[in-house]
């Protein structure tokens, strides 16, 4: 999917500890987006974060005998105690953490990180932290946006970040079989590359794809931009190891099995909180020898809904399907400019976004994958659905367009908290016949409550991952700060909550639980669920020093 040339051109180095990405990448926001923000009546505040050393950490909680007995199992040169190391450990990268640390607010940092080697590295710490009642938090990739890396942990109980970052090796590739051993702590660019070196590839590349780990997308369910053909992670997970506080546990044995349960699905979506997924054995896949991208125009998204609704059906999925509502095409989120840097989406949009924009248009990319023959096949059938729908083509350069802005996004909400502007994203999903009022009822709880606020706030969608029954709903705001921005948002979020419950959609697609969705897990997954949850982690992690808070209290 892609390859090894790609990976050494997008492929992550350190990111500014504030924000996303390496400094080299961020841009300020162009003229026209600051224009567009005006006519919005979004007004520019331009407010820079705090010094690394205006930082403020909170003393350091770890006892210095808990500190040895950790460098006796992974090396003292693995035990980092510096504030720089604990600021870059703080939290996730969802707007409200990045605004706490670009204020300086690092109240949540680790007492320390601490870098395992291999699986019984992570066995050895576990099982000291639980005699100690040491808080321990898996940390991947940092990506999180739902409160994952911030967890209850009791008055004065000292907390370290697990950083999996030294699990990086590729284990046997069975080329037969189509399966691959996978470190928990590579990155989706490594990890390309090496699979890459065998001709194969995951076909995983989810937005967070420049820095998540092949743990962090079990652990949260992660969902790529190409689920259309290669399916969600979990559909790719084989087999698990897995390091608990009370042992070892090894799952997946054969491509099926009627062996009870599949107790890899209580690991898969477990945020940490149940054990740390150490190695992941995934099914892999040739390296495409084609891969096109496309650009659509259809009338509207009620008759975009229907159309995708209509491939799906039809058993004829686009490998990759992202469809825009009419605010995200006129806003220019759809299809970022050819031309540019990361920040130059909004407000900037194409000729072909400009058209959309005077007849009412959605933009749509289509993307496909394969053998040559298979991808020709599949992208004509799709064009003779679509066409037949109303929808019209876009010029040559739409779809490549889109496939090389996105990754944009994390740095244009940069671009924009420079600006003291808020941009924060929701997702969820629901069945096709309830799709349209999900749409309507999380659009409606977002834009009343940051209205009633005064932030004259700017709601997105697009739809990116189609299912037989159903699709999800990925939303964009953009509004003013104001004097709360966190408290609003925080409400906002609350009444989409709600919203969600109401209409029948999962409170998250792809972000997982973490601490921000609790609230509403319960109305998911049932009291029962809760419970079985509940007993779950208390056979795991008896202490419960294992990402305390998250999933489940």
């Amino acid at each position: 999917m892609t390859s090894t040339d790609e990976v050494r051109r997008i492929g992550p180095t350190e990111p500014v500890w504030w924000g996303w990405g390496p400094a080299s990448e961020h841009e300020p926001l162009p003229d026209g987006a600051r224009a567009l923000l005006a006519r919005l009546g979004i007004p520019v505040r331009p407010t820079a974060p705090v010094g690394l050393a205006q930082v403020r950490l909170p003393p350091a909680r770890l006892l210095a005998a808990a500190r040895d007995a950790l460098a006796a199992i992974v090396g003292s040169g693995h035990v980092d105690t510096h504030d720089e190391a604990r600021i870059r450990h703080c939290r996730g990268r969802s707007t409200t953490d990045l605004l706490r640390l670009r204020a300086g607010d690092a109240s949540a940092a680790p007492d320390a990180v601490v870098l395992p080697e291999d699986h019984d590295e992570v066995l050895a710490m576990l099982r000291l932290a639980s005699r100690e009642r040491i808080a321990v938090v898996p940390f991947g990739g940092g990506t999180s946006v739902v409160g994952g890396l911030e967890p209850a942990r009791l008055a004065e109980q000292p907390m370290v970040a697990l950083d999996l970052a030294r699990l990086d090796a590729l284990g046997r590739v069975d080329r037969e079989s189509g399966t691959a051993e996978l470190g928990a702590g590579l990155r989706g660019p490594r990890a390309a590359a090496l699979l890459a070196e065998h001709g194969l590839t995951l076909g995983h590349i989810p937005q967070s794809w420049e820095y998540a780990t092949i743990g962090g997308f079990a652990a949260t369910r992660s969902s790529g931009q190409a689920s259309g053909g290669y399916g969600r992670f979990d559909d790719l997970v084989v087999g698990l190891r897995v390091a608990t506080p009370v042992g070892s546990w090894e799952l997946g044995r054969a491509p099926a099995s009627a062996a009870g349960p599949d107790l890899r699905e209580l690991l898969l979506g477990s945020e940490g909180a149940f054990g740390v997924i150490t190695q992941v054995v995934a099914r892999v896949r040739p390296l495409p020898a084609r891969r096109i991208f496309e650009g659509w125009s259809v009338p509207d998204f009620a008759t975009g809904i229907r159309l995708l609704r209509t491939l799906a059906a039809a058993d004829l999925r686009p490998t990759v399907c992202r469809l825009s509502d009419e605010t995200e095409t006129v806003g220019g989120l759809a299809r970022p400019p050819r031309s540019a840097g990361p920040a130059a989406a909004i407000g900037t949009g194409t000729a072909d976004a400009a058209q959309n924009a005077a007849q009412g248009g959605c933009h749509l990319v289509t993307g496909y994958e394969g053998a040559e023959s298979a991808v020709e096949r599949r992208a004509a059938e799709v064009a003779g659905v679509l066409l037949a729908g109303g929808a019209r083509r876009l010029d040559a350069a739409a779809g490549p367009d889109w496939e090389r802005g996105r990754f944009r996004a994390p740095y244009l909400r940069d671009a924009l908290l420079d600006l003291g502007i808020f941009a924060e994203t929701l997702e969820t999903a629901g069945f096709w016949a309830t799709l349209p009022a999900l749409y309507a009822g999380v659009r409606g709880a977002l834009a009343g409550s940051l209205s009633s606020a005064g932030l004259s706030p700017v709601v997105m969608c697009h739809i990116s991952h189609l299912y037989e029954t159903g699709a999800s709903l990925y939303f964009t705001v953009v509004c003013a700060q104001g004097e709360d921005p966190i408290g609003s948002w925080r409400a906002a979020k609350a009444a989409a909550g709600d919203a969600i419950v109401a209409a029948g959609g999962t409170i998250t697609h792809h972000h997982a639980v973490g601490t921000e969705h609790r609230p509403w897990l319960d109305a998911e997954i049932g009291d029962l669920g809760v419970d079985v949850l509940r007993a779950v982690k208390r056979t795991l992690d008896p202490a419960g020093i294992l990402n305390p808070g998250i999933l489940v209290g």
